[in-house]
């Protein structure tokens, strides 16, 4: 295929406006396949949750011990593992039980709805009640982009400090609830979780939740169920 260009005087106003253009395409096509996932899922009774969140939060094992509580009351659980590349994760989950589907984004730092609607017609839905997504490790780039989930929440752990609110804001905006992970280790690195408990709620009104967990001591977690409606 031959492609053909016309040379054109620079003009850095005609490279923003290109920019945008795209940029606006691209979150529209998003958003237009995440409500078909949406569709779907709902039509199949399935509850769906988006885990964002940093490298080392805490979010894959959330998802695990969270699918182990809802084996115990005879529901089935599907994650998707979003990473950029590996099968680090998808593996931990597979091997603790759980049905899992790896989903790799290449240089993308974050999954799309596009992605996940690929993955959604691998499982089986009619024997599906809850779908987990671990999406790409980070606090910025998942914001912008839903995938059709009834749910977004966004993971910190005390390791990350106490100014994870304050320097991301935007990704805690965008989501339902936040966790707030390894609250036993808090002393150990010299962290209040009060801090970011408090820049939460300043940051959401007071309006949204935040849940101070523990997976090694099964801390908060049925708190977390519960916000679900699945406990």
């Amino acid at each position: 295929m031959l492609f053909y260009y016309l040379a054109l005087p620079y003009d850095s106003t005609m490279h923003k406006i290109v920019d945008v253009g795209m940029e606006f395409d691209v979150l529209k096509e998003n958003n237009r396949v995440a409500y078909e996932n949406s569709r779907m899922l709902r039509e199949h009774g399935i509850v769906s949750v988006d885990f964002m969140g940093s490298i080392g939060s805490g979010k894959t094992a959330i998802i695990i011990k969270l699918a182990e509580k809802l084996k115990i009351k005879g529901k089935k659980v599907v994650a998707i593992a979003g990473d950029v590349t590996g099968a680090d994760d998808y593996t931990r989950m597979k091997n603790s039980g759980i049905e899992t589907i790896n989903c790799n984004t290449g240089k993308d730092c974050h999954l799309t709805a596009g992605g996940i609607h690929e993955k959604i017609h691998l499982m089986n839905l009619d024997d599906t009640d809850v779908l987990f997504i671990e999406n790409v490790g980070n606090l910025i780039c998942p914001a912008d982009f839903p995938l059709g989930t009834d749910y977004r929440v966004v993971v910190i752990s005390t390791t990350e400090g106490d100014d994870m609110v304050r320097k991301h804001p935007e990704i805690f905006i965008h989501s339902d609830f936040a966790v707030l992970n390894k609250v036993d280790i808090a002393d150990a690195v010299d962290v209040d979780p009060e801090i970011i408990v408090k820049d939460y709620e300043q940051l959401t009104g007071g309006n949204k939740k935040i849940f101070k967990t523990s997976v090694k001591k099964d801390v908060g977690l049925d708190g977390v169920l519960k916000k679900l409606g699945l406990y």
